[in-house]
């Protein structure tokens, strides 16, 4: 079913709308949560709840495109789970090392989570963006938007995750230069 047809059954208010969705992107969007998740368990539950705010974001909002407007939820659900159970057990994994990579190049009196979530700071990482090459945008992207480990990210480039690791600290140390520049950080 195409994307139109299920946004249109969302407007519509037809409850299939959710089953159409859970079928075409499920297994997309439970990457990106178990990505920052871990937990399968918990993954399911930010699926559940994924399928829930789109049901109650559409209407009003029609998105663009679908896809990164469910792996958006997923991802803030997931991100709103993982800060929740970190702050009941204080603890690692990969979702920590993340933010503490970030927290590098991007920080503020607040937390790196807040930092991120700043439309501001947005706007100015996705300008950065498109001044990178296709390949280390779509490597930083894949580490700081989807959570993905990078042994998984050396493995889709055919590179050494040293190679990954080394693409993302000149990367963050650029997008650092680049903030400081725009007189955000």
């Amino acid at each position: 079913m195409t994307d139109e047809r299920i946004i249109e059954l969302f407007w519509q208010r037809d409850e299939s709308a959710v089953n159409e969705t859970a079928l075409k992107y499920g297994s997309y969007c439970r990457i990106v949560a178990k990505n920052i998740l871990g937990s399968l368990e918990d993954c399911e539950e930010c699926l559940n709840d994924t399928w829930l705010r789109a049901w109650n974001s559409i209407p009003p909002q029609r998105p663009q495109n679908l896809k990164i407007f469910l792996a958006k939820i997923a991802r803030n659900l997931a991100f709103d789970r993982y800060r929740k159970q970190s702050a009941e057990k204080r603890g690692g994994g990969e979702t920590s090392l993340i933010l503490e990579e970030l927290s590098e190049c991007i920080s503020s009196g607040n937390n790196v989570e807040n930092t991120v979530l700043s439309k501001e700071i947005g706007v100015a990482i996705n300008k950065f963006l498109g001044t990178l090459s296709e390949r280390d945008r779509n490597i930083f992207v894949r580490r700081y938007f989807f959570s993905e480990a990078t042994e998984t990210i050396a493995k889709k480039y055919a590179l050494s995750a040293n190679n990954i690791m080394v693409i993302l600290t000149r990367t963050r140390k650029k997008l650092k230069e680049y903030l400081t520049g725009e007189e955000l950080l």
